[in-house]
């Protein structure tokens, strides 16, 4: 037998208070968005000129960034100058110098409008365009990011922390983590030496600088145990402070390790 079901004036009351408060939530967002952006209007993160959205660049700035697109070697994610043929292939520089970690992949080169975005996101607490490098990153590193078990941020030594009150690749972990859903361990990884700047030092002072700098905590072992990890940092120079990383990761039981960063150096290449 079918029952006729009629909602309660009760049951009808609820809903229709909700509909109207989805309504006001919906009025009240749009209206206090339109005020924020009439007190700070949308502007490129580059240039400065007017867009119709925050954190983005304009077209023109968006022409001038030196994207890596494929083909690149499988190992190091640098560009390659030949046909794609479908299958994996290797740098002249990865077979000479195989890298500890698996893979490596960056959305740009470290050139014009991304260099000076990183700077300023590095080095002057310009946090505006974390949401795009994050996008890029996302589009960069969608096959690492398939089969990651967890994000880890490249960390900071608690001086150099102190001193620039944030880690940015912890901050571009989070970000990263937020839009592609994998999870970030902050806490994997510690930075157990203070080295010197790696700016400007050539590639085999540069390993000897970070060799032995980094190393797990024991509370952080079983849960890296037979994981795979995605390495995050900003730019990738040489690949000593990744490969360094990694030997970490791996001695503490990572089933594999991968790299995703924002921006290569050019000359990466010949940098190895």
């Amino acid at each position: 037998m079918a029952i006729d079901y009629q909602p309660s004036d009760e049951t009808e009351t609820r809903t229709g208070m909700a509909a109207m408060f989805s309504d006001i939530r919906r009025w009240t967002g749009g209206h206090l968005r339109y005020a924020a952006d009439l007190v700070l209007p949308p502007i490129c993160v580059y240039c400065h000129g007017p867009l119709s959205a925050h954190g983005v660049l304009c077209a023109d700035c968006w022409r001038e960034i030196d994207f890596i697109t494929p083909p690149v070697c499988d190992r190091l994610g640098l560009p390659l100058y030949y046909g794609d043929s479908g299958e994996p292939q290797l740098s002249a520089v990865a077979l000479r110098h195989p890298p500890v970690f698996r893979r490596a992949r960056a959305a740009t080169r470290f050139t014009g409008v991304m260099r000076h975005l990183i700077h300023g996101f590095k080095y002057a607490d310009h946090l505006e365009a974390l949401g795009l490098f994050a996008g890029l990153m996302q589009g960069a590193g969608a096959e690492l990011l398939k089969v990651a078990d967890m994000l880890v941020p490249v960390p900071l030594h608690r001086r150099k922390l102190f001193k620039r009150r944030y880690n940015q690749a912890a901050l571009l972990a989070r970000k990263l983590s937020a839009v592609s859903g994998v999870p970030a361990n902050y806490t994997a990884l510690r930075r157990t030496r203070s080295t010197p700047s790696q700016v400007g030092l050539p590639e085999h002072e540069r390993r000897g600088n970070v060799a032995g700098a980094f190393t797990v905590h024991r509370r952080e072992v079983e849960r890296l145990r037979g994981k795979t990890v995605l390495l995050v940092d900003d730019v990738i120079t040489t690949g000593s402070t990744l490969d360094a990383c990694a030997r970490a990761l791996l001695d503490a039981g990572a089933k594999t390790v991968d790299c995703l960063a924002i921006a290569m150096v050019a000359g990466y290449d010949q940098a190895r």
